[in-house]
């Protein structure tokens, strides 16, 4: 249950941090992205923990179906989870800065993907 609540802790600063980044948005469309921000933190976080697993044990593991069967490496499954959350988090990321101005776009696109606050 801590981790739970760590984990919580860490999505809504995440959540906080977004949300500062589209803070001049219409409120109409800061109803609309909310969500995509509530899911943006926690795949970011998600994927932030996902990243401390595979720097610290690999992509690959040996494997094996049998005692008897030699081990062959495979992707690990974390690993593979890895590239399809990270690949909803650009999703996510693209869908909210297509809400901004045109002259605000990349430079929040690179500060929500890199996790950095905008100047």
């Amino acid at each position: 249950m801590a981790d739970l609540k760590i984990r919580n802790e860490k999505v809504a600063a995440e959540e906080k941090r977004l949300n500062e980044l589209f803070f001049d948005l219409a409120d109409d469309k800061k109803k609309v992205v909310s969500g995509l921000v509530t899911q943006a933190a926690r795949l970011k976080i998600l994927l932030d923990e996902m990243w401390i697993d595979i720097s610290e044990k690999g992509d690959y593991e040996l494997f094996s179906q049998s005692e008897n069967q030699i081990p062959y490496e495979r992707e690990r499954p974390v690993a593979k989870q890895y590239n399809a959350r990270d690949q909803s988090y650009q999703r996510i990321v693209k869908q909210l800065t297509d809400y901004l101005p045109e002259e605000k776009r990349e430079a929040a696109t690179t500060a929500a993907l890199d996790g950095s606050d905008l100047i």
